[in-house]
């Protein structure tokens, strides 16, 4: 009587490649010998081994179904020794690690790499955005061979090797017993096809290098770092597959005024003490132009005025940040007889210094002679 192979795996007559495969699965790893060495057990193994072998395979599982003997007489699971009726070693493998083999030939046509390409930029195009031109260098499309690889007039044939496969197998003895292992075909290198004639444009491969301008827009705030994502603006794929994308990172070069932190700006600003003392106005060159710092009579060195949204856009958000600028009193380091005499004047007047900063009477104007003598030396 025939063995029935459905029932040998505990799966319905309709059952699916994938139904089947999961049975035989499930049934390996409870009966394989190294974990279950009963001999019983051992057989058992055998005949759901044999069961997969037929049921896996398209053309043999249409032989038993309509009658036949898929195994030429072979004797199903009793007749070849341990371990034989193996379709595939990769199916045991999978049982065990959950490893689920890649059949039949790879594709030629794939991906893309992603490109990298690194842009600088001054602080004002970092703050308000710019449209640049970049020459890029990558991969492309092969004109000649419409990323095929095969010159004109010719295509890529089936590989006689592994008949389009894209595998060979080959059967080895094991403690297992006989043992069919499958591997890339050395020929085609596992795409089932070879190129006779490869394009001469481009070796083969279906791609060139090409160099190409290309309009890069930057937004408002990017700042180091910064990577700009241009969808499918990268390498060709080999086979005519879809680019990669482009990315462009940001690199900012230093300002001779600015320092940048985050999105706002910080500078310095050196004044004379009569300056500080008395108050006064500095012109500073700002992103939006000129502008009059404020400096309020008995300004301290180190102390800081903000200048409110005269920073970098935020780059997400709305608004821009603030430019800081910090204030650096310069006392002179050499002094005439008569700016000397005037500065002992002061002190004398001054007597201890008020923590308020407000000048004494008469220190007003013995200051603007200060001012007036410093000025003019």
């Amino acid at each position: 009587m025939a063995t029935d192979y459905y029932a040998v795996l505990g799966v319905q007559r309709d059952a699916s490649q994938d139904e089947i495969k999961k049975a035989f699965r499930r049934l390996a790893r409870e009966l394989h010998p190294d974990v279950n060495p009963d001999p019983k057990t051992q057989e058992r193994f055998k005949e759901i081994n044999t069961a997969y072998e037929v049921l896996s395979d398209p053309q043999k599982k249409q032989m038993y179904d309509l009658g036949g003997d898929p195994l030429g007489g072979a004797g199903g699971a009793g007749a070849a020794g341990f371990g034989a009726g193996f379709g595939n070693f990769s199916d045991i493998m999978d049982a065990f690690f959950g490893t689920a083999s890649q059949r039949g030939p790879k594709s030629r046509t794939r991906r893309g790499q992603d490109a990298l390409i690194r842009l600088t930029i001054d602080l004002n195009e970092a703050a308000f955005g710019t449209t640049r031109e970049i020459q890029v260098d990558t991969a492309t499309v092969c004109d000649s061979c419409n990323g095929e690889g095969a010159a004109p007039g010719t295509s890529a044939q089936t590989c006689d090797m592994c008949r389009g496969r894209g595998e060979v197998s080959q059967v080895t003895r094991s403690f297992l017993g006989q043992v069919m292992t499958s591997r890339p075909c050395p020929q085609c290198q596992g795409f089932g096809t070879v190129v006779p004639t490869p394009c001469p444009d481009c070796a083969g491969d279906g791609r060139v290098r090409t160099r190409r301008p290309l309009n890069v827009k930057i937004p408002a705030g990017v700042d180091n770092g910064t990577r700009i994502q241009l969808a499918g603006e990268g390498e060709a794929g080999p086979g005519g597959g879809p680019p990669g994308d482009l990315y462009v990172e940001i690199q900012e070069k230093p300002h001779a005024t600015f320092q940048r932190r985050g999105d706002d700006l910080h500078c310095t600003v050196t004044i004379p003490m009569t300056a500080a003392a008395l108050g006064t106005q500095v012109p500073l060159e700002t992103l939006d132009g000129q502008e009059e710092v404020d400096i309020r009579p008995g300004t301290q060195s180190g102390q800081s005025i903000p200048l409110h949204g005269r920073g970098v856009t935020h780059l997400r958000g709305n608004g821009r940040g603030d430019l800081v600028v910090h204030v650096e009193v310069q006392t002179p380091s050499k002094l005439d007889p008569e700016q000397e005499e005037l500065l002992r004047r002061l002190a004398k007047l001054r007597g201890e210094e008020r923590p308020t900063g407000q000048f004494q009477p008469g220190q007003q104007g013995l200051f603007s002679r200060l001012k007036d003598a410093f000025n003019g030396r």
